[in-house]
């Protein structure tokens, strides 16, 4: 079984997304940042992991909000994060050409967003997901 771990993070009401880059899996689609578990390792330990190496960022799992399969069998567990810094991120271009900070809406109305994306944007509208870091965003 293939496993995966994403970050959301929200930082003043926006989400930090990245767009992957070229010649990978899904490349050119926006997604929130994360990527595989190795065997091995705890979720945790992987989201921190893929954050370090996708985009130098120092970020805490907080906890997990949601786990979720992808239409090609990745099990994903998705957890709210923060960064222990404001120093600027470093995409590592193989990986990810660019990132954003972007609302709710503008991600979920996005053409080019991941569909288990979206899926996961949807549960946050619905209440079905709480992200106590936006929920007076969306009261």
């Amino acid at each position: 079984m293939r496993r995966g771990a994403v970050a959301v993070i929200v930082e003043a009401g926006k989400y930090l997304v990245i767009r992957r880059a070229p010649g990978i899996s899904a490349g050119g689609k926006l997604c929130f940042p994360g990527g595989g578990i190795e065997p091995g390792e705890s979720e945790e330990v992987a989201l921190v992991r893929e954050l370090r190496e996708e985009l130098s960022a120092d970020v805490r799992p907080l906890r997990r909000i949601w786990r979720s399969v992808t239409p090609w069998n990745v099990h994903l567990a998705w957890w709210l994060a923060e960064r222990r810094s404001d120093e600027p991120l470093l995409p590592l271009l193989e990986e990810v050409s660019e990132y954003f900070w972007l609302e709710h809406d503008e991600l979920a109305a996005h053409p080019d967003l991941l569909y288990s994306n979206g899926e996961f944007l949807a549960g946050v509208r619905r209440g079905e997901l709480l992200l106590d870091a936006l929920a007076p965003h969306f009261a």
